[in-house]
C-alpha cells in the first residue's frame, strides 16, 4: 500500500488574486490539518471514503462519478495529461481509500487537498516519470481537473500550497488566462519561514458551506471584462489587493507583524468591496464579517477570511502566545451569533508538504520537511 499526505491551505494576503481575479501574487501558508489517499493493487477500480462509501469502475476513463466526483476527475485528467496510464492501468487496476480532517467547504481546500492526492497516489502507484510529472506539473493538472472536469472557477494556491508546505509568496505572472499547461508559467512559490517571525494563526469556520465556484465565476467573468475594455473598479480592486501582499511580504521580513496584520485587514476590506460590486449583496458575508470583527475586538493584529467568502472560515493573525485565548473568543462569539456547526482552533503553519509512504518502508518518497 501507498499512503499520500497534504495539508490544508490558509491564504493570508493578496487572495483572491491567485489567478482568478487578477494576476498578482500572495502570501499563502499549509496549516496543520491534512488530507490523503490510501492506494493498492485490485482487479478493477474501486474507490472508498472514509465511513464506508464505495463504488467500483471499468478500468479506463471514467464518465459517471457516482459520488466520487473528485477522484473521478483526477483520474481522468491524468489520463489525459499522461497517455502511458492508460496502458498501465488496463494491465492492473487499485483501489484507492480518500480520507481528510479538513472542514468540507471551509475555504481551506480541502477538496484541492484530496484531488491532489489522487493524483500524487497514482503517480507513484503506476510509477510515473517523477521529473515529466514534477510537482509543478501535478499541481497544474490539478488546477485544470478542477475548473475543466468538476467545472470549478479556481486559480492556483490551493493547488500549490498543500503540495510544497510553508509560509511562501506565490506569483501567478503570466496566469491571469487559464492557458493550456505548458503555455504559461508555471507559479512561483518562494518560501519565507525560515527568514519570518513564527505566525500564530486562529481559524473559525463560519459552519455555512459554499461552493467557491459560484463565487469566483461571476467575480472572474466581470474582471475579464473589464480587463478586455481596459477599465473599471475590478482592475483598480485587484490592483490593489495585489499590493497587500508585496506589502506583506516587505512587513513580514521585517518581522513587523503589526504592519502585516494592517495589510490583512486591508485585503479583507478590499474583498468586502469587489464583493458588494460584484452583486453579492452581504459583501464577504455576513458570518464572515461578524467572526472577522470578534477577531479584531479580541485584539487580533488582522483578520480576513480563508476561501472565496460567503460563508467558510476566517482566520486571525494572533499576538504571540494568544491564539488559543483567541479561539475561545472565537467560539464565544459564534455561539452568540447562532452560527451552528461553528469551529475554531489553532493552526500552526506547517512545513510538512506533500508526503508520500509505502506501507513497508514508512519513508517518505518526497522529503518536504
Amino acid at each position: 500500500m501507498i499512503r499520500v499526505s497534504l495539508p490544508a491551505r490558509i491564504n493570508i494576503v493578496g487572495s483572491p488574486t491567485d489567478a482568478v481575479e487578477g494576476a498578482y501574487a500572495t502570501i499563502s501558508a499549509a496549516v496543520a490539518l491534512r488530507g490523503g489517499a490510501d492506494i493498492e493493487p485490485a482487479q478493477s477500480i474501486e474507490l472508498c471514503r472514509r465511513g464506508g462509501r464505495s463504488a467500483t469502475f471499468a478500468k479506463a476513463a471514467i464518465t459517471e462519478h457516482h459520488g466520487f466526483a473528485l477522484e473521478t476527475a483526477a483520474i481522468n485528467a491524468l489520463l489525459r495529461f499522461a497517455p502511458e496510464l492508460g496502458a498501465q492501468l488496463s494491465r492492473r487496476g487499485f483501489t484507492l481509500n480518500t480520507w481528510t480532517d479538513v472542514p468540507a467547504s471551509s475555504g481551506l481546500a480541502g477538496s484541492s487537498v484530496l484531488l491532489i492526492a489522487v493524483l500524487a497516489a497514482l503517480r507513484a502507484f503506476y510509477a510515473l516519470d517523477a521529473r515529466r510529472y514534477n510537482d509543478y506539473v501535478l499541481a497544474e493538472i490539478a488546477q485544470r481537473a478542477e475548473e475543466h472536469d468538476l467545472g470549478v472557477v479556481c486559480g492556483f494556491a490551493d493547488r500549490y500550497v498543500p503540495i510544497f508546505a510553508d509560509v511562501a509568496y506565490l506569483s501567478y505572472h503570466g496566469k491571469l488566462w487559464h492557458a493550456p499547461l505548458g503555455e504559461e508559467p508555471y507559479v512561483t512559490y518562494e518560501k519565507l519561514g525560515a527568514h519570518v517571525p513564527p505566525l500564530e494563526l486562529c481559524v473559525a469556520t463560519t459552519g455555512v458551506q459554499r461552493d467557491s465556484g459560484s463565487v469566483h465565476e461571476p467575480m472572474r467573468r466581470r474582471y475579464l471584462e473589464e480587463r478586455r475594455r481596459g477599465r473599471g473598479s475590478l482592475l483598480e480592486l485587484s490592483r490593489q489587493l495585489g499590493e497587500t501582499a508585496w506589502r506583506g511580504k516587505i512587513a513580514l521580513l521585517a518581522g513587523d507583524l503589526v504592519a502585516f496584520g494592517k495589510q490583512i485587514d486591508r485585503n479583507q476590506k478590499l474583498i468586502d468591496d469587489m464583493m458588494r460590486d460584484c452583486g453579492f449583496t452581504g459583501g464577504a458575508g455576513e458570518e464572515v464579517n461578524c467572526l472577522v470583527a470578534a477577531a479584531r475586538q479580541a485584539g487580533a493584529l488582522g483578520a480576513k477570511l480563508t476561501g472565496a467568502g460567503g460563508g467558510g472560515a476566517i482566520f486571525a493573525l494572533a499576538q504571540s502566545g494568544l491564539a488559543s485565548a483567541m479561539a475561545d473568543r472565537l467560539r464565544e462569539a459564534a455561539t452568540r451569533a447562532g452560527l451552528k456547526g461553528s469551529e475554531a482552533f489553532v493552526l500552526p503553519v506547517t512545513t510538512r508538504g506533500l508526503v508520500v509512504e509505502h506501507a513497508d518502508q514508512q519513508t517518505s518518497m518526497t522529503p518536504t520537511d
